[in-house]
């Protein structure tokens, strides 16, 4: 009998889907939280990186020793780190010199090969990885494998087994109406888009998808005020980790359906969300995925985007999480955005007493 070799693990793990009393009462509906913080790289990209590189396991040859290759300053090679180093493959990660020290710090612990600095945005360490890097480890004999960090089917697939968990966490015969969650370049969008319509919830289904961005960093919100897929001429908010000027074109494409809609929030109510959750979570998240999270504490904004909203109504938040945060962060931001939070009426600490 010939011998098996059992398949790798997943470099993700399932995170729960938690219903939160004291954001369902501010909210004034259901809201759901998954857990998406709890992933191996700190978020939702562990999927999607994790999918990528299993994929390119079962496709390499066995002759060549694989070397993986991510350019990001943050979430994405971070959680390439994790999932390469999980299955016993040597990552490097590319970053712009702008990437605040910290994040070079938490690459290291998490064990990358290497951490190289170059150029003054994502674009250039991602020009210098593919033409410089890559090209060196190959003249060595080096299979090297680049992991985009959103724009690729099998990075959307990994997302998709969010829904598909989500699904079997649910009750059975019972749906959320909506499902919040952060754009940047698109990825995790499109793998839930997709992920809904392959369990069964999609446009026919009912269920809304509420896309969230920054102001300064909307580059899916700026494509549909253009009529096409465009570029934002660049970046100027604080949720750097969701900085594309220009989306996937599968995003775009999916986000002009009827049940998409899309928001923007300021930079303040992003860092808004990131405090609040803290205090009445006890989770610490970044601006990009408090910007979702903020919706939450805006009632009569999500009454607004929610089809038939009641107190019944199940609104799913995708806590993406993300690596950028600290205390002493956090205590920043509400120093800062503090009192543009207070003269827009949304600083009350979750809730008073009846």
């Amino acid at each position: 009998m010939g011998s098996y070799d059992p398949p790798p693990p997943l470099p993700w793990r399932t995170t729960p889907l938690v219903e939160s009393p004291i954001l369902s009462q501010t909210a004034g509906c259901r809201i759901f939280l998954k857990l998406e913080n709890l992933q191996p790289g700190t978020s939702f990209k562990s999927r999607g990186m994790g999918n990528m590189i299993l994929s390119a396991i079962r496709d390499a040859p066995a002759s060549q020793p694989l070397h993986f290759f991510c350019s990001s300053g943050g979430n994405a090679g971070l959680a390439a780190v994790s999932a390469a180093k999980s299955l016993g493959y040597p990552c490097t990660v590319v970053m712009p010199v702008t990437t605040e020290a910290a994040m070079v710090t938490k690459l290291r612990a998490a064990g990358a090969s290497d951490v190289i600095s170059q150029g003054k945005s994502w674009q250039f360490a991602d020009a210098h990885m593919r033409e410089v890097v890559m090209e060196e480890a190959r003249q060595q004999g080096v299979q090297a494998v680049y992991l985009p960090p959103f724009d690729h089917p099998r990075v959307w697939e990994g997302h998709e087994t969010l829904v598909e968990e989500l699904r079997q966490q649910f009750p059975e015969g019972e749906r959320p109406d909506a499902v919040v969650l952060s754009v940047g370049g698109g990825g995790l969008f499109i793998g839930v888009m997709q992920g809904l319509e392959k369990v069964g919830w999609g446009k026919e289904s009912g269920t809304q998808v509420i896309a969230v961005e920054t102001k300064g960093a909307e580059s899916l919100n700026y494509s549909l005020q253009q009529g096409q897929l465009s570029t934002l001429p660049g970046i100027t908010s604080l949720a750097t980790s969701l900085g594309a000027v220009r989306v996937a074109p599968r995003a775009y494409e999916l986000a002009t359906q009827e049940h998409v809609e899309s928001v923007v929030l300021s930079d303040a109510e992003a860092c808004m969300g990131c405090w609040r959750f803290a205090d009445s979570e006890r989770i610490l998240v970044e601006p990009s995925c408090g910007v979702s999270v903020a919706l939450a504490y805006e009632p009569e904004r999500l009454k607004q985007l929610v089809k038939n909203f009641g107190p019944e109504s199940k609104v799913v938040i995708v806590v993406c999480g993300g690596a950028r945060i600290d205390l002493d962060t956090l205590q920043k931001y509400r120093e800062t955005y503090g009192p543009e939070i207070e003269r827009m009426g949304l600083a009350e600490h979750v809730l008073s007493p009846k």
